[in-house]
């Protein structure tokens, strides 16, 4: 991990390493960092959080998303007036995230390679099965089932991919043979496949899910607005933060908060038209397609969050006791412009929310 603690302990102006700051900042650790190197180095390191967070969500879009999101968060932290203890609080929060992610693509790649080998013995099996009941074939589906076998037992999903599209080639022609000799085995075969298509697309719908809430996440969401705005069809998104979510977790637990956001989004869900989608953008943000224009979005969630806004109880963990939160949230809205592109309309509901959010501040104060 990039740590920026000798950074901010080096003098700029001597070749070895030395204080940076003077008698009274290092007295105060929360003074305000004023050298041009330290400016330098913060730069530097925004720039490596926002490389990361792009490389984890190209290495894997189903958790690098949200990890792109925490980094580039937490970058934005870093301009202006910076205190020492808020970049260590910083550090410390980009380690945490770092990890995070590591543990759960790692459990992503692991599930993705489980399903992968229980569909081949299921398809191994079959093709054994189809060998016995017809003895001129049962050599060669044999051969073509101690393949699959072979290919279950690699750990590379993309050597995976590539042997099963090899095997599936060989599975076809053989196919193809007892086409002309058994038009009744071929039927039977064909039921078979169509039962591992099925199973496949429930994979894919898997894959288009948050894993915590069950809502669309934000790959099927940005898919479904691209394909909204191709066919030029009238809609609007709004994009929901819940307000003192972190709070939440602070004061109960990540269990808590996971509570707290399933309620959150089944009540979003219940209360949503059929034909709008809502889907979990990362973290405690939620986003909606409404299919109308402004006015009838906004009479849209005006309706939903009478429902889903107000005071939620939560679970504080296996065996604990309950407690009562009270939730509520800013929302921004905006309708697709034609000629207006996915992320200047997911911008133009962003800047409308964090406008909601500002107001909000400052009638409080």
């Amino acid at each position: 991990m990039i740590s920026l603690k000798k950074y901010l302990d080096m003098d700029p102006n001597q070749p070895e390493p030395s204080p940076l700051v003077s008698d009274d900042l290092k007295s105060d650790p929360k003074s305000t960092l004023k050298s041009d190197l330290t400016a330098v180095v913060l730069d530097c390191y925004r720039s490596a959080l926002l490389v990361m967070g792009k490389s984890g969500a190209r290495a894997c879009p189903a958790t690098g998303s949200e990890l792109q999101q925490n980094l580039a968060g937490l970058g934005s932290r870093l301009s202006g007036n910076i205190k020492t203890a808020l970049v260590m609080e910083i550090e410390t929060q980009v380690e945490e995230r770092l990890l995070q992610w590591g543990g759960s693509t790692s459990e992503h790649f692991k599930t993705k390679a489980n399903e992968v080998k229980e569909l081949l013995m299921v398809l191994g099996s079959t093709a054994k099965s189809m060998g016995e009941r017809d003895q001129r074939y049962t050599k060669q589906f044999n051969k073509f089932t101690e393949q699959l076998g072979a290919i279950a037992d690699l750990e590379d999903l993309s050597q995976m991919r590539a042997s099963l599209v090899e095997r599936a080639g060989e599975l076809r022609t053989c196919v193809d043979r007892m086409a002309e000799d058994s038009k009744r085995s071929v039927a039977q075969l064909q039921a078979e496949v169509l039962t591992y298509e099925t199973k496949l697309k429930a994979v894919e719908q898997v894959a288009l899910r948050d894993g915590l809430t069950g809502l669309a996440n934000r790959r099927n969401v940005e898919e479904r607005i691209e394909w909204r705005i191709a066919h030029l069809q009238v809609f609007s998104v709004a994009m929901l933060d819940l307000e003192r979510f972190k709070q939440v977790n602070d004061s109960y637990g990540h269990l808590a908060g996971d509570d707290l956001l399933q309620q959150f989004a089944q009540e979003l869900r219940s209360n949503s038209r059929s034909t709008d989608l809502v889907g979990r953008w990362g973290g405690d943000e939620f986003i909606l397609i409404l299919d109308c224009d402004f006015d009838a979005a906004k009479a849209q969630l005006d309706r939903l969050q009478k429902w889903a806004l107000g005071e939620y109880t939560i679970n504080l963990g296996a065996g604990s006791s309950r407690v009562k939160v009270e939730v509520s949230a800013s929302v921004g809205l905006a309708q697709w412009k034609p000629g207006q592109t996915r992320p200047e309309l997911i911008a133009a509901a962003d800047s409308a929310m964090y406008g909601e959010k500002a107001l909000a501040r400052s009638q409080k104060v």
